[in-house]
Parts: structure tokens; C-alpha cells; sequence
């Protein structure tokens, strides 16, 4: 029997991302999505790319018909889901919240860089974070607990700390970078990455032919990825804005060891080692670096290597869809694995090819 499921602040970017995979998804029911804003209007009025695909109409946040939902996306801003995640496990839902609301497990370092009390830090411990290549366990522990008739939370990871962890984490796991190195992340994001509602910076006539570092040494991401790759301090992060509708590239520098060998074919190895049960990271080879296009309306993650030997510095780069692996392709993983699903259920195994 399908998953009865909803959609929390569907009219997003990522929401509506969320909308097109779940209708496909052949173990889903797509039962409610909700915008305040939108309420009463049909889907396919405000995206008409669902014309003839669903009749479903926007709804409230708190619309009664999310008790019925044995699923529920959480695609809405940091703290909206710190006020409806806690009802949605009280009643015992699986939850799966895109937001940064459960992705950080000290509340304090969430309240420093989020400017804001963290006001359900009792369900911390118990989310699972939504990273799967590198968070396994603690997803099938949530699914041991779904099987079990117990909710579930799941805080999925942002799209910067996707793709700078799926880069940078074998080799710092394998314990390649050097002690005292720090982590120095060039990543690059599309312009759907900021939102839906446009601003100063993300306005066609100010996007458009600019591309721009914003958020230097304060973007929230930092900590995240800190947090993911056991790197606290040792991290500069600098995010940039360029004028591609959706796709995120990531570069990250890692400082090797005295000991950490100097042969990217070293690398290749432990990484396609590393990734070999991966349902959707893919390891590029000899000298090819990924590029956004390639994984364009999937939920893959395309990673290509380099060593700088001169300067001892194994050169990562991570290509993903912001929206997709970055965003609502990870939490349907997410959902897949918790639900006891096929992982690959419900995605497109090919990218948009031009």
C-alpha cells in the first residue's frame, strides 16, 4: 500500500522540486502540499509544468488532512520546522526536514549561528541526519524505529555540506589531512539555492553575467560542514553566486599529512573504494572534473581529483543539483531508506542532457 505523504511548504524551489518526485514515486501518495501564501490555488496554476500531471490544490500549513500523512517533507525555512516537527513526532510520522533545524546537534552552536533560540533541542539526539553516504547508520537506525512502529526525524544536510563533505570526506576519514591543515572550500551555487523570493542579489537584472562571494567567513554552512567532516576551526568556506538556474560545485583543498601519498591514482582508489555501495556518487577518473550540467535533475554527485603535489594538497571537486542531491532528491533518499524502500526508488538514472 502506498505512503500516504505530504509536503510541508511546497511551493518552493525545493518544495516543488519535491512535488514532481514524489508524484512519480510509485510507492507514494501524494496527499496534501501546503503554502500559506498559495492556499487555494492549484499547483499547476502556479507551476504549469504540472498541467494534466496532479490536481492538487495548495493548503495550509495546518491543514488536518498532514494527520493523515505517514510521511511528511519538511520544506520550509529554518525555525518554521522547529514549530512543526515536534507535533508531526508526537503523533508519530517519519519526518524529513530540509531545513538547518536539526542538522546541527549542539543547540548553542545552532543558536550562534542562526541568531535564534533553538526551541526543540530534546529531538537533537534523537533526529538522524540525512547525509546517507556518510551518516548510514543513523538512517538505518531510524528505520529500525519506523519498522517498529516508532517516529522518526530525520534533519537532512544542506547543499554546500553535500557537496563539500561527499568531496573532502574519504580522504579526511582515511586520515590523509594533515593534522593542523585547514580545509580551504571555493564552492559555486545556482541561483534557485537562495529561494524563490528574489532580493538585491538574486534579482535576473543583478544575477544575470555576475557571479559573486557572499557570506565570507560567516556563511551558516560552515559549521555544518565542520560538524560532518570532525574538523572544528579548521575550515574556510566561501560561497559564490552564479547565474545558473539550479547545480552547486565545490572545491575543496585538503592539506595532506607528511605520510598521505602524492598519486591522485591513490586517491581515485580509496575514494571509489569508499563510494562503492553508493547508490548515487559517482568517482570521474583519469584528470576529469565533474561539471553541474551533468547531474542536472538527478540526485547524483559527480567527484573528480587532483593532487598539487608542490604544495601537498589533494584537490576535490564535487558537482550536484542543488535541488536535487542538495535539496529534495536527498531527503526522498532519506525517505527511501527510512521507509525500507529501494534507495534509487522514484529518480531519473540520467541527467537533463543539454
Amino acid at each position: 500500500m502506498a505512503i500516504t505523504t505530504g509536503i510541508v511548504g511546497a511551493a518552493g524551489f525545493a518544495g516543488i522540486e519535491l512535488v514532481r518526485l514524489v508524484l512519480r514515486h510509485p510507492d507514494l501518495e501524494l496527499a496534501v502540499v501546503t503554502s500559506n501564501e498559495l492556499a487555494g490555488v492549484p499547483v499547476a496554476v502556479e507551476y504549469p509544468g504540472f498541467t494534466g500531471a496532479t490536481d492538487l490544490v495548495f493548503a495550509r500549513h495546518d491543514d488536518p488532512a498532514l494527520d493523515a500523512c505517514d510521511l511528511v517533507f519538511l520544506a520550509v525555512p529554518h525555525t518554521a520546522a522547529l514549530a512543526l516537527a515536534p507535533g508531526l513526532v508526537a503523533r508519530g510520522a517519519v519526518v524529513i526536514d530540509l531545513s538547518a533545524d536539526f542538522r546541527l546537534k549542539d543547540p548553542a552552536v545552532y543558536e550562534q549561528w542562526y541568531a535564534t533560540p533553538h526551541t526543540a533541542p530534546e529531538l537533537l539526539a534523537r533526529a538522524a541526519f540525512g547525509l546517507p553516504e556518510l551518516f548510514r547508520d543513523g538512517l538505518a537506525r531510524a528505520a529500525a524505529d519506523r519498522a517498529a512502529g516508532k517516529p522518526v526525524l530525520v534533519g537532512c544536510a544542506g547543499c554546500y555540506p553535500t557537496a563539500t563533505s561527499l568531496a573532502a570526506a574519504p580522504a579526511v576519514r582515511a586520515g590523509f589531512k594533515a593534522a593542523d591543515g585547514v580545509v580551504v572550500v571555493d564552492a559555486i551555487s545556482g541561483v534557485t539555492g537562495a529561494g524563490k523570493k528574489a532580493t538585491s542579489r538574486t534579482h535576473f537584472c543583478f544575477a544575470d553575467e555576475n557571479v559573486e562571494a557572499y557570506g565570507v567567513g560567516t556563511h551558516r554552512h560552515t559549521p555544518e560542514i565542520e560538524q560532518i567532516l570532525g574538523i572544528p576551526g579548521r575550515l574556510v568556506f566561501t560561497p559564490h553566486l552564479a547565474p545558473l538556474n539550479r547545480g552547486l560545485l565545490s572545491t575543496a583543498n585538503v592539506p595532506l599529512s607528511a605520510d598521505a601519498p602524492v598519486d591522485v591514482a591513490a586517491y581515485e582508489t580509496l575514494y571509489r573504494d569508499f563510494y562503492r555501495d553508493s547508490a548515487f556518487v559517482q568517482v570521474l577518473g583519469g584528470g576529469t572534473m565533474p561539471k553541474t550540467s551533468s547531474v542536472a535533475g538527478t540526485n547524483f554527485a559527480h567527484i573528480g581529483l587532483a593532487v598539487n603535489e608542490r604544495a601537498r594538497m589533494l584537490v576535490a571537486v564535487c558537482a550536484i543539483d542543488n535541488l536535487g542531491k542538495g535539496a529534495a532528491g536527498q531527503a526522498l533518499q532519506c525517505a527511501n531508506i527510512v521507509c525500507g524502500l529501494p534507495e534509487r526508488q522514484g529518480f531519473d538514472s540520467v541527467a537533463v542532457p543539454v
